[in-house]
């Protein structure tokens, strides 16, 4: 993957105008890095040829969003969804570029309550372990039959906000309750990133 520079000065962008730039910064720590060029990679061979429809649930400041529309998946938009309201002009300066062009949309709900007026080809949930198991069912239950599913845990414990982490991939994989063709895990320092992607039972 390569990342453009104009991208790049728009992130500066979104770090510089925010109000809490350490926050922000915590977008690009390695492990956030890392595990989001994971992804793509691995749901790369897993889509379709043609423009795609992205939801991101948990999309905290648009660093996925914006590394999606910088990779080889071909897209048609990005709505990129997080219950906290102040990452919503973030993610768009993040997204500057696709923002301009109607490709990128931010939106500010919980994702248990966030209903598809399109079909989305891929929806992407990368905050699993910051969800109860009954808004994570809910959210699932929303979610259109024959859509790509990723889901993203780890079982990085210590942290207060995780309230719904995995001892190990088979573990996530019951919590998910989906049809996983794909499982995957990434050692990162301080713990395991788990992934699958798969459909809707």
């Amino acid at each position: 993957m390569q990342v453009d520079i104009d991208h790049i000065l728009f992130w500066m962008d979104a770090i510089r105008n925010s109000d809490d730039r350490y926050r922000t910064l915590e977008s690009f720590w390695k492990g956030q890095i890392k595990s989001k060029i994971w992804l793509i990679e691995n749901l790369t061979a897993h889509v379709s040829s043609i423009d795609n429809n992205i939801v991101i649930h948990g999309g905290w400041n648009g660093v996925l969003a914006s590394l999606l529309f910088q990779s080889n998946i071909p897209i048609n938009k990005i709505v990129s969804i997080d219950i906290d309201p102040k990452c919503e002009e973030i993610a768009r300066t993040m997204n500057k570029i696709e923002h301009i062009s109607g490709k990128f949309t931010s939106i500010s709900c919980s994702m248990d309550e966030y209903r598809y007026n399109f079909f989305p080809d891929i929806v992407i949930n990368t905050s699993c372990e910051h969800i109860t198991q009954e808004i994570y069912d809910r959210w699932l239950q929303n979610i259109p039959k024959k859509s790509i599913i990723v889901l993203q845990s780890n079982d990085y414990f210590e942290l207060d906000e995780h309230i719904r982490c995995a001892t190990d991939i088979e573990d996530f994989k019951n919590q998910s309750n989906i049809t996983v063709f794909s499982k995957a895990e990434l050692e990162l320092s301080k713990y395991t990133r788990f992934m699958l992607i798969g459909t809707k039972k």
